[in-house]
């Protein structure tokens, strides 16, 4: 599964963070080989049609949030996000908003777990709480507001041992309120897709849903 990750990094051409810290050192894949993965994957394959452009980049944010197809494409076709009911320049907005409001990416952005699939599994493995009430649900949105906290039971377990020191240097985005000795926090706003940066071309994955 790690080497998987990896192999989607260099497929895509460019990090894409799927493996925490290691994405920021030398043993980075893609830093030590920097190509395609495979027995080819050194060799230029030519030019790739609008579509395969745009599969591509679905297939990056995809692996981003570690979600899946049925996940993704009801957060961009979701009916107060389709293109007759959002402005086309705003609908990139809208689908990372919904991406940064899942209970899995906002236990990542506390810090609460080193990468997005470590996040999801600490999420249905039932280990946190919003508003007091236990979830086991990945891809539950988060309102403004919501208290997110470690559940009291699971604080003395090997995922979560001394996580409050490891917090002491961590510093989570703006839009996240962290509270790091009571391991819990809040989503104090919806990010745009300026703030959370996101490397994928969002107008590409709209076109692919559009077609």
């Amino acid at each position: 599964m790690s080497e998987a990750k990896c192999k989607i990094c260099r497929r895509a051409g460019q990090k894409l963070f799927l493996k925490g810290d290691r994405c920021f050192s030398p043993k980075c894949a893609i830093v030590r080989r920097p190509y395609a993965p495979g027995a080819h994957g050194q060799k230029y394959r030519g030019p790739r049609s609008e579509f395969g452009i745009q599969l591509a980049e679905k297939k990056k944010l995809e692996a981003i949030y570690q979600i899946d197809e049925h996940d993704l494409k009801r957060v961009v076709t979701k009916k107060e996000g389709a293109a007759g009911s959002v402005k086309n320049a705003n609908i990139a907005d809208v689908i990372v908003s919904r991406l940064e409001s899942r209970l899995d990416t906002v236990v990542f952005r506390l810090g609460f777990a080193v990468s997005r699939s470590v996040a999801r599994q600490l999420v249905s493995h039932g280990h946190f709480y919003v508003n007091g009430r236990r979830l086991d649900v990945p891809s539950y949105v988060v309102q403004k507001s919501d208290i997110v906290s470690v559940r009291p039971a699971s604080k003395e377990k090997g995922p979560f041992k001394n996580l409050a020191q490891r917090l002491e240097k961590y510093a989570p985005p703006a839009w996240i309120e962290l509270q790091k000795q009571d391991l819990s926090g809040k989503l104090l706003a919806l990010p745009s897709r300026e703030e959370v940066g996101v490397p994928v071309d969002l107008s590409k994955i709209v076109a692919f849903y559009s077609r």
